[in-house]
This record gives structure tokens, sequence and C-alpha cells, in this order.
């Protein structure tokens, strides 16, 4: 991050002790500055001056009387939430989603724009831009105020360099989505790969709170996973940590978008799960989804296949079961390698949880090593669809928030 960039209110923001101090009024506000001395162990005078810089540009704001001990009531600080916004982005493989939020992670603004099938790298950044744009036009908002872009795409992540080395749903390489937008907008972007930022989301927001030790899985197009690991996101060596999609659960199975056999997302991903369907239907096996494609395999849909389950339709129940639990089996692996204790799922096949979910808990219980292991948490993202573009604005806070920097 050029320090170009850390301009205005972010750059107040930023400084050791007070990113310190925030985040102790972001977790346990409405708190009073003796007590942030005494939970920080900063000096009353250092809190009472460095409070006294948060106040003035309105990062914070005091609110109604603390109890008081014996002596005068204390005044009770708090975030300035409303004040200063954050835009997050979810490049997916059909449309983006942009909004704008708050930086306590309240969404205030949601718009959705469709991706060209052929995009090039210049024409998805275009479309970035033009989001970005729109979404700030939305709402009559201080420029100066946006702290901050976080951008979620799904592949692989240079998150250092905030490239998108491989987005493969829709065939770019080597995309230079920080230095784009760094220099379109001229404030801080960090950029990171979609479950990865899911988690964080969750972490931040979601049902990852207070969880320091914590596996989120998209299951979408692909299958990928953030890691969390002693409260901090686990990248890797080579920023391909959570390909958990690429794991191979069977090396005889069908042959992978990656070229290997086998994986993971060839039996429980979104466009597997619609594959198998349409293979059991040309084989004439009985189902209500004849009638509704009618011989026309392109309208087959996972949300289609869901509905008909819903509706009592056996082969889309038994598909549907079967991609639970092969995702347990993935999940079983991911336990004996992490041992975390919450797993949180999320994605467009998350929503058919009356078939994924059991399935998946079920296999857990049936082949994890030790009783603790069997009873690993395992919940549904509270965000559902927007789980990635929550933990695109979790990057920004995460950022905003770090104690790093000099003083």
């Amino acid at each position: 991050m050029g320090k170009a960039l850390l301009t205005g209110s972010f750059q107040l923001m930023k400084s050791i002790n007070r990113s310190v101090i925030l985040n102790i009024i972001r977790e346990q506000g409405p708190i009073s500055r003796a007590e942030i001395a005494k939970v920080t162990k900063l000096t009353p005078p250092t809190v009472s001056n460095l409070v006294k810089e948060l106040l003035q540009a309105d990062i914070i704001v005091e609110r109604s009387l603390g109890e008081s001990s014996g002596g005068r009531k204390p005044t009770m600080l708090t975030l300035n939430s409303s004040v200063f916004h954050v835009i997050g982005l979810d490049i997916g493989s059909h449309h983006l989603t942009t909004i704008l939020a708050d930086i306590s992670g309240k969404l205030l603004k949601k718009e959705t724009t469709p991706i060209p099938a052929k995009v090039t790298n210049e024409g998805l950044l275009d479309i970035m831009a033009e989001a970005i744009l729109s979404i700030k036009k939305s709402r009559k908002i201080d420029e100066n105020k946006i702290v901050g872009i976080g951008v979620a795409m799904h592949g692989i992540v240079d998150v250092e360099e905030g490239v998108s080395i491989f987005a493969p749903n829709l065939n770019l390489k080597d995309v230079p989505v920080k230095e784009f937008l760094e220099n379109r907008f001229n404030m801080l972007v960090k950029v990171e790969n979609d479950a990865r930022a899911m988690s964080l989301g969750e972490q931040w927001f979601g049902n990852g709170t207070g969880v320091d030790s914590l596996v989120c899985i998209n299951v979408g197009r692909g299958v990928g996973a953030g890691i969390i690991i002693n409260g901090k996101l686990f990248h890797g060596q080579n920023s391909i940590s959570g390909e958990i999609g690429h794991m191979v659960i069977d090396v005889n199975g069908p042959k992978c978008t990656c070229g290997n056999f086998g994986c993971l997302q060839t039996f429980s991903s979104g466009p597997a799960i619609v594959e198998l369907v349409a293979r059991e239907l040309r084989l004439g096996l009985e189902s209500n989804l004849h009638d509704k494609i009618n011989g026309d395999f392109s309208k087959l849909s996972g949300e289609m296949i869901y509905e008909a389950a819903l509706k009592g339709d056996l082969l889309s129940q038994n598909i549907l079961s079967q991609a639970g639990r092969y995702l347990g089996i993935g999940l079983t692996n991911l336990i004996h390698i992490v041992n975390p204790k919450r797993i949180i799922i999320g994605g467009g096949v998350s929503n058919a949880r009356e078939y994924i979910l059991v399935n998946v808990k079920h296999t857990i219980a049936q082949r994890a090593l030790t009783e603790s292991a069997k009873e690993t948490e395992i919940l549904v993202s509270k965000f559902g669809e927007d789980a990635s573009v929550m933990g695109a604005v979790a990057l920004i806070l995460a950022e905003l928030f770090a104690a790093r920097g000099n003083e």
C-alpha cells in the first residue's frame, strides 16, 4: 500500500495506538476512556489525546454517560459507524455484486451488474469501475469518507500485488485489479480469493464471530475454502491454501476443469450436480424434471433441481444428498488436517441445506477419527449469496483496524 493512499481519516486511524483504541471501541463500545486505558495499558493522558483526535475527525463519538463507581459519571465512546463507508465487490462467474457498507458492516446499498460471457481483462476492470461509480452516486456520501474498496475474486489471487492470477470461470489471467482501482479511485484496495474473503466476513460479522479456528467453504460453481488459524487468515506459501475443490476424492472419477480426475468439485459443485442429474435424465430415470425441460438440457439448473427435490422428486433428492455426502468426505479430510472449531458452508449449493447439511454432518459423524472431531460445528453462512461480498468489506476493515504502522 503506497503512502500516497494513506490520506485523511484513514491515515489518522492507522497509527498503532489509534488502531488499538479503535479496535477496543469497536469490540467493547460504548466504553469509557478510563476503561480503554485499563484494557490497552496505555497511560490515561495518551488515551485522552488520541481520543480527542479521533473525536475531532468524527471517527468516534461520545454517547450517554456510563455508570458511576463513586465519582463523576464517565462519558462513553463508540464508533461513528454511519459516517465512514466501505465498498465491496464480489466478482462471480456471470455477474458482479457491489455493496456499500458502513464500518460496522451494515449493508446500505447493493447492486448487481452482468458480466459478458467472453469478457477481457480490460473489459472486466471497466465493469468494476462503472459499478463502483454507480454505487457511489446512489448515496449522497462524502468521497473522503470512503475508506477503501475490497474485492473478492474466485480462483487464484496474489494478495500482496492484488492481481487475479487465474479466474477459471471467466477464463482470465493476470488481471491487475489493485493497481487499476487504486489509480482510478485513489484509495486503498484489497483483493482476495472469494472463499478466503468469505471466511473473514463470517469472522467479523457472521457465524464465525469470536471463533479463532474457522473454515468457511464456498460451494458454488467450484468449491473453495477460507482457513482462519489463531484468528488469522491463512494463505499458504503460494496463495493457494483452501483449494479443497481440487482435493481428489476418487482417482477414477470425472475429469475436472483443472485437468485432474475425481476432484471434490466434480461431485459437489453446482455444475457437477446439474451434470449428474442431466446424465440420469438422459438414461431415462423417472423425474418430474423431464416435464420442466422437455428434452432441452440447457434449461436445467441447480435452482430447478432444488425446487424439484422440495416437491418430492426422488432423483433430485438423491443427487443433492450424494453431493452432501461427497462434501462431507472432503470436510472430514479437512478436519483431520486443520481440526477447526467450526466449519461454515456458503455459496449457491448451500441453499439446498435440507439435503446438503444433513448429509455432510452424517458423513463426518461416520468418518472422523475422534468423538470430538465428529462433533465439529457445521453451520450455514449467515449471509447466503452475499457471503463473499461481505467478506470483501471485511478485507478493508481488517486492514483499517489492524495495529500496524508507526506512531
